[in-house]
């Protein structure tokens, strides 16, 4: 994946006010040659998220909350394979939903084609979801079981999973790149930022979610595109009742590939 220059190894340097913590460069092949990301020792408190978006993205981070639970552990043992990302910006994404859907539709079943957006509320910018979104799963109310708070040199939320060579959809995607393609066209029509990754589970916050069944039907469609196990292997095995229940005005969508 083409980066830009990455920040973390003068971390120290940049007066961030960050809490014990350590950097990460360990991939599948062995350590990478520059780190990949920095996570803190000890979970974080809730504000700990808001308070790093307000001052890391000056600097070219991001952060990220990510899992060292869950019997996988931290993103050390992830197999991270940088390497083998492309670029986000090189990849047209209702061509690769388009691709997925033929991939893993029934047979007959047309790509209905991309969701219509919505315009973002004044009261509900997308950093303001995310920071909320975070404190959430910080309280309990999501997947994570023993999250950390990570810093990634990404310069938009949609890259972070490419730029650290994330491999948790590989069983569906192996290059990472070509959902953060559709990741980039979330954030533009629904406000969305990845707000925490595991060894395979996605989580983004939503700040323009969909607020009737037809539209919440439309990105059901890309949604499963994009991961079908939601819905292969999910509670909701339809696309009516994942919309109904997983994405009617919710403000996280979640993901998870076997």
């Amino acid at each position: 994946m083409a980066t830009l220059p990455n920040p973390l190894p003068r971390l120290s340097a940049l007066d961030l006010g960050l809490p014990p913590g350590r950097l990460v460069d360990e991939t599948d092949e062995g350590p990478w040659h520059e780190p990949l990301l920095w996570v803190t020792d000890e979970q974080p408190a809730p504000g700990a998220w808001d308070a790093l978006q307000r001052t890391a993205p000056g600097a070219g981070l991001l952060p990220v909350l990510v899992e060292v639970g869950g019997g996988f552990g931290g993103p050390d043992g992830w197999e991270l394979a940088p390497g083998e990302m492309s670029y986000p910006g090189d990849h047209d994404p209702e061509e690769v939903l388009a691709e997925y859907w033929e991939e893993c539709a029934a047979d007959g079943d047309e790509w209905p084609g991309p969701a219509a957006g919505r315009p973002v509320d004044a009261d509900a910018d997308p950093e303001s979801v995310a920071s909320a979104v975070v404190d959430s799963l910080l309280d309990g109310g999501g997947p994570l079981k023993d999250p950390r708070l990570a810093l990634v040199p990404a310069r938009r939320s949609a890259d972070i999973p490419a730029a650290i060579g994330w491999t948790g959809p590989a069983n569906h995607e192996g290059d990472t790149a070509r959902l953060c393609s559709v990741l980039r066209s979330w954030e533009e029509r629904f406000g969305i930022r990845v707000v925490a990754l595991g060894f395979d589970q996605l989580t983004l916050s939503v700040a323009a979610p969909p607020t009737t069944l037809a539209e919440a039907e439309a990105v059901a469609a890309e949604h499963f595109a994009f991961c079908p196990d939601n819905l292969l292997q999910g509670a909701d095995t339809t696309l009516a009742a994942y919309a109904e229940h997983q994405l009617l005005n919710q403000p996280a969508w979640h993901f998870w590939w076997d």
